[in-house]
């Protein structure tokens, strides 16, 4: 259940963004919400090699790579669905960077405090 809600969550953050920033086209909630599937399996998979691949660049750039990483993923999500698409590369950039951001606060959301 917490999965599924995460998921929807995602699918929001996706939706909103896509909304406000200029050079991101999502055609419906259900594309937003297959979208954050897509970007969830690509993560899941794709990114942790990449990563591998990229370490010795990931390291001099003191992580700052890993911003390029997360647009190529969002670029690669780009080209597998129809109905997604993302301008070039620097809008890539901002929207991997809006979307850790808004996921993180709205999962900041959903924690229940531990007492």
């Amino acid at each position: 259940m917490k999965l599924l809600t995460k998921l929807l969550l995602n699918a929001l953050a996706v939706f909103v963004i896509a909304h406000f920033l200029t050079g991101v086209h999502v055609d419906g909630y259900i594309t937003a919400l297959i979208v954050a599937v897509v970007l969830s399996v690509l993560n899941l998979f794709v990114k942790p090699i990449l990563i591998i691949f990229t370490l010795p660049i990931t390291i001099v750039t003191l992580g700052l790579f890993l911003l390029v990483i997360n647009a190529l993923i969002i670029v690669l999500a780009d080209k597998l669905i129809d109905g997604f698409s993302v301008s070039s590369i620097w809008i890539a950039i901002l929207f991997s960077i809006l979307l850790s951001v808004l996921q993180s606060i709205l999962h900041s959301l959903l924690k229940e405090d531990k007492k």
